[in-house]
């Protein structure tokens, strides 16, 4: 694959948004979205709130993701305020959530899973919804898993619950940023500055191989039959990152999961086509179900 399509295929991913982390408090204060941190396993946690409704939304970023560059159509008055009170965070180590500088041992799906669970207990949070897209997927599926008395519906996007050597070669390809375009590498290094974006991204790239490696692949397969709750699998019929193969894989393993494929959307529907997937969040979301069997 040429260097250029590896520059678009990184786009694609989204974890390369022209966003830089000023305008988080610019945004704020015109669309009521409130930002704060507070000490979650250890690490100060920024995270930002919107709406006031009944339900609560757990949002969770992808790789190297953050508040600010992952989720604005859903926190800037995208999904309803008056039923839904919304929350999103920066994961250790990424956006707002430094110190300490992110790194990526064999497990950090399943820390990241834990630090957002003890997030929402110090918000005083017992009951939400998990929303995940790309990494922010595979977390909220371990979290659903772990922590089915607290997650009461699961929507998952661009999530994987295993990696191939395929998966791997592709990733190792976009390890060295001074190989990407510098349309696609400007955004990340005024967000992070270049050593950090290079050596995070490095470490990401090695995250991933320790999975391959050491747990065959492994991303969180065991989870997906511990997931009770009420499921919407969401799929960019397009993407590029994420074959069509893995959300029929997760929609066979989650019980009572259903999939819902977004014609023509690739790997980021819930920015590309804001509006539509509000909609069907909103619909899911709202949708009385039968009490979960926990």
């Amino acid at each position: 694959m040429s260097l250029i399509a590896i520059s678009n295929w990184v786009l694609r991913k989204s974890f390369i948004r022209p966003t830089v982390l000023k305008s988080i408090r610019k945004m704020s204060s015109a669309s009521s979205v409130v930002g704060n941190k507070v000490e979650v396993n250890g690490v100060n946690i920024y995270y930002e709130k919107a709406g006031h409704g009944k339900q609560t939304l757990l949002l969770l970023p992808g790789a190297l993701g953050s508040c600010a560059t992952d989720f604005r159509p859903q926190l800037e008055g995208g999904l309803n305020y008056e039923k839904f009170t919304v929350i999103c965070w920066d994961p250790r180590g990424y956006g707002n959530s430094r110190p300490p500088d992110r790194d990526f041992p064999v497990d950090f799906f399943y820390r990241d899973a834990d630090d957002a669970g003890k997030l929402m207990d110090v918000l005083g949070h017992k009951r939400y919804s998990a929303l995940g897209w790309s990494d922010g997927a595979n977390v909220a599926m371990i979290l659903a898993a772990k922590r089915s008395e607290a997650v009461e519906k699961l929507a998952v996007w661009g999530g994987n619950a295993y990696c191939t050597d395929k998966d791997i070669e592709m990733f190792e390809l976009t390890r060295d940023i001074s190989n990407w375009s510098e349309r696609m590498r400007a955004p990340m290094i005024k967000v992070y500055g270049k050593e950090y974006f290079q050596n995070t991204w490095s470490a990401w790239v090695d995250g991933f191989k320790k999975i391959n490696e050491e747990r065959r692949g492994d991303v969180c397969i065991a989870e997906l039959r511990q997931i009770k709750c009420p499921t919407l699998i969401l799929h960019g019929e397009l993407d590029p990152m994420v074959g069509h193969e893995h959300p029929v894989f997760l929609q066979s393993g989650i019980a009572g999961s259903r999939m819902l494929v977004m014609p023509g959307a690739k790997h980021n529907p819930h920015l590309r086509y804001a509006k539509e997937f509000n909609q069907h969040l909103e619909t899911f979301l709202l949708k009385e179900e039968p009490q979960s069997k926990i």
